[in-house]
């Protein structure tokens, strides 16, 4: 019988890492997709630790996905700063621009991510930010812009980092809110790809260092080891593939078909969770 419910255990903490990789890269909320499978499966993986754990393992695909980037920037900002390199400017100001998007996200998740990810769980909730998701995606569907990472501004900075805000919300898309917004300013869709997930990284890895060590020492954590090294492992490797999946959705402009699913799982969830 501890077998059989052990088993279960591990399926369903997959299914929970499944859905965090799946979910965490398009614009779909991945928070709001855990909330929903929860509820579904009535599976038992509360709070906003295990939400930040599994995002942890989505971090690292990220990181694995941009690391190029990551190397660029990281290299041309010393350049710029170190050795007076004009050449590189225009990565450091790509740099300042994610710290001051990240800003706002930050400040919001200190004062309310917690207050948020408790009141505001439930799936009615979720059913109605979904549908908010949906709305927007269809409004920037066929947008076309032309700036580039060098053509970005502070205040472009900050209209993104505002938007990303919003999503500490539940079932408020973080990709699709910082892709929604980066478009709206004008970035092609690469460059609103790009900046969405370099953003992404420090927000994210600010989370994970807070929370994480805490929750690994966590008598729960321990008790439930194994399952939880299947629901990283398992959103890390779903991340991978379902954002090198969405790049090229993105780069054909089928961001419409996200729009559609929104508008049925919110109604579903609405009308029936």
């Amino acid at each position: 019988m501890d077998f059989i419910q052990d088993l279960i255990v591990i399926i369903q903490y997959f299914i929970l890492g499944l859905v965090q990789g799946v979910t965490e890269p398009i614009p779909i909320s991945s928070s709001g997709h855990l909330i929903i499978f929860r509820e579904l499966f009535g599976i038992e993986a509360k709070g906003l630790s295990f939400e930040i754990f599994v995002n942890f393992a989505s971090l690292l695909a990220v990181l694995l996905i941009y690391k190029e980037d990551i190397i660029r920037l990281i290299k041309n900002t010393y350049l710029f700063l170190f050795k007076r390199d004009k050449t590189a400017r225009s990565d450091f100001m790509f740099v300042v621009y994610l710290v001051i998007a990240t800003i706002p996200v930050g400040v919001v998740g200190v004062l309310f991510g917690d207050y948020l990810g408790e009141v505001l769980s439930g799936t009615n909730v979720v059913g109605v930010t979904l549908l908010i998701t949906a709305v927007a995606i269809w409004f920037i569907r066929n947008l076309r812009g032309r700036r580039l990472e060098g053509d970005l501004t502070m205040k472009d900075a900050v209209i993104v980092g505002l938007a990303q805000a919003v999503a500490v919300t539940p079932g408020i898309s973080r990709s699709g809110a910082s892709i929604v917004s980066a478009m709206l300013v004008g970035m092609r869709q690469d460059t609103a790809l790009r900046f969405a997930f370099l953003l992404y990284i420090p927000v994210s890895l600010g989370t994970t260092i807070l929370e994480v060590p805490s929750l690994v020492a966590s008598p729960e954590f321990q008790a439930l080891l194994i399952p939880n090294i299947i629901a990283f492992v398992t959103s890390f490797v779903a991340t991978y593939f379902a954002l090198k999946w969405f790049m090229n959705i993105m780069a054909h402009g089928n961001l419409k078909y996200f729009s559609y699913y929104c508008v049925v799982v919110g109604l579903l969830v609405i009308f029936f969770l």
